[in-house]
């Protein structure tokens, strides 16, 4: 094994094959030939001394040593770029890519706080992708992001993962403004249980929080429905089809607008947390380090001062209709 003559130049080509699993497609990425990449994977095969891939049909493959190779290109190329973002920023400051995902129902505050930091660090360029709890667990397991915002933890991956809290999330029993339910104190949550619940699909972190609660008090939700977004439940609740437990950071503007309201019920508003997640063995950037810092330091306050001004959008009385004075006859 001759790895001392592998080049960067064979490692990204290997990333992108490995990515593509086509050489067509990986030399369109890279604007190469097909037979450049052929050849430099075959030198690459060489240098290892076992083979990288196999092809089987059309179709090829990774053996189980071009798979070890393709982890390693992923993180050597992953360190190196942000080597590069670090000695940018060192030069000029916070800049450049930051790519991050959160869970579903961050998505009402998260732009909010990348707004602000935006407008301190104009130079940076955020990718942020909003997905489910099992989309954004199988992100991290790939480290395809910066930083992770989650409520859960997960727990068989706990020892590889530094999480850092930086927000409350407060789970509440939503419902329409005429259930019978409004206005009462402490509803068991027995009672509860035999309402029609609106859930959110497996996978969703609201959605395992509030069964745990149920499991841990021997009961079960009596679901009705299952919806794909915390928008699609909050206009199914507002349609009379149900209840559900949702994000309070979610229904702002439609409990200042009456058109949902919450529940008194026990062991409600089930308290969370929202989390700064990355694999313990990751390098952040300049840029995800700061705002990582952000974060942690003035997320909870700046998403305190956003609240008020979002439910004042709903707080303007509507313009009054003028009246039209009638003409003497």
């Amino acid at each position: 094994m001759k790895l001392r003559h592998v080049t960067l130049h064979q490692l990204r080509i290997f990333a992108s094959l490995a990515e593509t699993m086509s050489f067509t497609r990986a030399a369109e990425e890279l604007h190469l030939s097909q037979p450049a990449v052929s050849i430099q994977v075959k030198r690459l095969e060489e240098s290892v001394g076992m083979p990288l891939v196999e092809q089987i049909g059309k179709r090829i493959f990774l053996t189980q040593a071009g798979r070890e190779l393709a982890t390693a290109c992923g993180d050597v190329l992953g360190r190196l770029r942000v080597l590069s973002e670090d000695m940018s920023g060192m030069e000029e400051g916070v800049k450049g890519p930051i790519n991050l995902a959160a869970i579903t129902s961050a998505k009402y505050f998260m732009p909010h706080l990348l707004g602000v930091f935006l407008r301190d660090y104009p130079a940076v360029e955020p990718r942020l992708t909003i997905t489910n709890q099992s989309r954004v667990l199988a992100r991290l397991r790939d480290n395809e992001d910066d930083l992770v915002i989650m409520g859960s933890l997960p727990e068989e991956m706990s020892s590889d993962l530094d999480a850092q809290f930086f927000l409350d999330n407060p789970l509440v029993v939503v419902a329409p403004p005429d259930h019978p339910l409004v206005g009462k104190r402490k509803i068991p949550l027995a009672r509860i249980a035999e309402e029609r619940f609106l859930a959110r699909e497996p996978g969703s972190g609201t959605r395992a929080a509030r069964t745990r609660l149920f499991v841990e008090h021997g009961l079960s939700a009596n679901i009705y429905m299952e919806l794909g977004s915390s928008e699609a439940i909050k206009r199914a609740v507002m349609a009379g089809l149900g209840i559900s437990v949702l994000s309070q950071h979610s229904l702002g503007l439609e409990l200042e607008a009456g058109l949902l309201t919450t529940l008194d019920v026990e062991h409600f508003p089930l308290m969370r947390q929202w989390y700064a997640v990355h694999r313990r063995d990751k390098k952040l950037s300049n840029t995800a380090s700061r705002f990582l810092e952000f974060l942690l330091q003035d997320g909870s306050r700046i998403w305190s001062d956003v609240r008020p001004h979002v439910r004042a959008a709903v707080e303007q009385p509507p313009a009054k209709a003028r009246k039209t004075p009638s003409r003497a006859r």
